[in-house]
């Protein structure tokens, strides 16, 4: 008796679920229907005041940026030479300290005798630079023609330096377009006047200098030698003539090793004018940017900022009131 029932009752049972499913999912999507229907209601009830709110924000931001006066700012891109990054940040740090004191008896020792504080500001940041995987290959598959040099220790100490030298971006903010851009010069003197990174140039300047004086020197010695052995090469009879050329009767030296040699004299002679041509002062002004008009972020305009405030307020306000309401009808 109890199994002939029993496919029938679980029958019924499952009949019983699926509908009680059903009603819920009916329930669950007219709750959210009501809900909807609330919130447009909600808004068809406040849209007067929520207008009112728009327009009455758009008014008051539009005026405030009419009133405000536009701040200005100076982008300096700039690269520190030997190892005078930290200098750099420092120095940047003690003029921002100084602003903010308001020292007029510092600025007036670096050139700035009238100096309006409002608005006036100093920062620094590290440049990022892209790099670039294909090139970096094809520049390591170069650099190992010289692995065998003398040159390779200089060339990779110049590239290590270039990659732990950065670049970095001072910027100014002032409100007065034609102090700041004084302003601006004047700093960048200021920093340039460090007289230990100077008389630290000045050495790494004259080095440089004899260094590419002794490998001139050098280099006509190799041209001499290539050209002697040119001359020999065209005198011989036979064809069958050595790859190697003796000096002054001692060991043999291999024609390719000079013309290696020379490759290697002409890079670092590269080199080092190039050494010249950066290190001339402590930090190196890559760009000077013209003053500019400060931009703002669309959230960061009064225009639009205030409206959202008002209306946002507005909102908070709605909800307190229904929850006392609520709170009201419990007790």
């Amino acid at each position: 008796m109890v199994s002939n029932q029993s496919p029938s009752t679980q029958s019924n049972s499952d009949e019983i679920d699926l509908g009680q499913l059903f009603q819920l999912i009916g329930r669950g999507f007219n709750a959210i229907f009501r809900w909807f229907l609330r919130v447009f209601l909600y808004f068809k009830k406040n849209i007067f005041i929520l207008i009112g709110l728009l327009i009455l924000g758009l008014a008051i931001g539009y005026g405030l940026n009419q009133i405000i006066s536009k701040k200005y700012k100076t982008e300096v891109i700039v690269k520190p030479q030997i190892e005078s990054k930290n200098y750099l940040y420092d120095v940047v740090d003690e003029i921002q300290s100084n602003i903010k004191s308001k020292d007029t008896l510092f600025f007036k020792s670096i050139g700035i005798n009238s100096i309006d504080f409002s608005g006036l500001n100093v920062e620094i940041t590290r440049v990022a630079e892209v790099g670039n995987s294909e090139s970096d290959i094809q520049y390591l598959e170069l650099l190992q023609s010289f692995e065998n040099t003398d040159a390779i220790a200089d060339i990779v100490r110049a590239e290590l330096e270039n990659k732990s030298s950065f670049n970095h971006r001072i910027t100014f903010y002032y409100k007065n377009a034609d102090f700041g851009k004084e302003f601006s010069e004047k700093i960048l003197t200021y920093i340039n006047t460090n007289k230990y990174f100077n008389n630290l140039l000045e050495v790494y300047r004259g080095n440089a200098k004899g260094r590419i004086v002794e490998d001139e020197k050098l280099l006509v010695q190799v041209d001499e030698i290539i050209t002697n052995y040119t001359n020999g090469l065209a005198n011989e009879a036979n064809n069958t003539i050595s790859e190697r050329i003796v000096l002054d009767n001692q060991e043999q030296v291999n024609i390719a090793d000079i013309f290696e040699y020379k490759t290697g004299l002409i890079r670092d002679i590269e080199v080092k004018k190039l050494e010249l041509q950066e290190r001339l002062v402590p930090v190196s002004i890559i760009n000077m940017g013209q003053p500019q008009v400060e931009q703002k972020s669309f959230f960061g305009k009064s225009i639009v900022l205030i409206p959202i405030i008002f209306i946002c307020v507005f909102f908070i306000l709605s909800a307190l009131v229904y929850l006392n309401k609520k709170s009201k009808s419990l007790i």
